[in-house]
């Protein structure tokens, strides 16, 4: 569990120039970067989201929850849990996990998880390719607009596995580039010129985090190779649904082992 002292101070460092982000997933202190970006821009993160997803954001995060199908036997942990907006629909959902952990490396966004969040217990600061959990602690592992942002997206696959009990599933959310041409170029227009100034503006940020992020989805996996992953992490029944013309997509895998009870 984490404790709530002060929130630490937002820096002003550029940690995202041109030629970084040329290559954002090949940065080898990448993940300093992206828990450093997260920490800066924690105290605008969820309304930036809203405003620049034209609240769909929300709607996806339902869908998600709503093809996992938890229930109150199940134990979730919800991985790079940011601000806890993932957390906090399971927990809205009619029949909800019975145990909800959130967890993420930057500190600055579960100090804001934890004060947005009652009924999410404990809130834990963890590296996603490293977490702090026994084999098989939980039946449900989660991630919204997270996996991305790991420094070895397969070593966070395989950690998502290893926490799971048989039969368990993983649900991931992410962004995705539409395949369809036009909605391919209207999306990444918007995304690559619009959303970085006008986040950039409401949120104050000087680390270059609003450029950093739709580079980082151009350059990210594609939703067949990411279901190629998942089942060399270990996972069965791999499936990827698109939602918004492709925007988004939400990846279901079930770990295998004994079949999933009926509750």
């Amino acid at each position: 569990m984490i404790d709530l002292p002060r929130m630490k101070n937002q820096s002003n460092e550029l940690l995202w120039a041109d030629e970084d982000l040329r290559r954002p997933h090949a940065q080898s202190d990448k993940a300093t970067r992206v828990r450093r970006m997260f920490d800066a821009i924690a105290p605008t993160y969820q309304l930036v989201n809203t405003l620049f997803s034209g609240g769909r954001d929300r709607a996806w995060r339902r869908w998600a929850v709503k093809l996992v199908a938890p229930t109150q036997h199940d134990r979730l942990l919800d991985i790079a849990c940011g601000t806890g907006d993932f957390a906090r629909t399971f927990q809205k959902h009619a029949t909800g996990p019975g145990v909800i952990v959130g967890s993420d490396f930057a500190f600055n966004m579960l100090i804001r998880a934890a004060a947005d969040s009652a009924g999410v217990n404990p809130w834990a600061q963890a590296d996603a390719l490293n977490l702090p959990f026994a084999d098989a602690s939980f039946t449900i592992t989660s991630c919204a607009f997270g996996v991305r942002n790991f420094e070895d997206l397969d070593a966070g696959l395989t950690e998502m596995h290893r926490v799971l009990a048989p039969g368990g599933r993983a649900v991931i959310l992410e962004f995705t580039r539409p395949s369809r041409r036009l909605w391919r170029l209207l999306y990444e227009f918007y995304s690559s010129r619009i959303m970085p100034l006008g986040a950039t503006l409401v949120s104050r940020d000087r680390t270059g985090a609003y450029r950093y992020l739709p580079c980082s989805v151009v350059s990210f996996v594609d939703a067949r190779s990411m279901c190629e992953r998942l089942g060399r992490a270990g996972f069965e029944s791999v499936t990827a649904t698109p939602l918004t013309f492709g925007v988004v997509t939400i990846y279901l895998a079930v770990k295998g082992g004994h079949e999933r009870q009926t509750r």
